[in-house]
């Protein structure tokens, strides 16, 4: 399942044990668009790691605290600190390197 997260929730998704692998996307990118399914298969097929996603143009805090400056951008966090990021679609395959960091 992958999650909505917002200015006000991103801290309390961080708080978790597990890996939280986040996606910062906007309705209007069609790369973003392309990402959604990727992220989608990811997650049903990797049920320990958290998956998020934070829509840029509804929260603008986040997307300046982390220096979001192309979407999509994907950043992944371990004990509420991250610890690896990457821009652009990111293939299946991949997003297993990223979280395993």
């Amino acid at each position: 399942m992958v999650l909505e997260v917002t200015d006000s929730t991103l801290e309390e998704v961080l708080k978790t044990d597990k890996v939280v692998l986040v996606d910062f996307w906007a309705e209007w990118c069609g790369p973003c668009g392309m990402y959604g399914p990727i992220l989608e298969q990811f997650s049903n097929d990797n049920p320990d790691i958290v998956i998020g996603k934070v829509n840029v143009d509804d929260n603008s805090e986040i997307s300046a605290k982390y220096g979001i400056r192309s979407i999509p951008t994907t950043i992944v966090f371990k004990d509420g600190e991250a610890v690896n990021r990457t821009a652009g679609i990111v293939q299946k395959d991949k997003l297993s390197e990223l979280v395993n960091v």
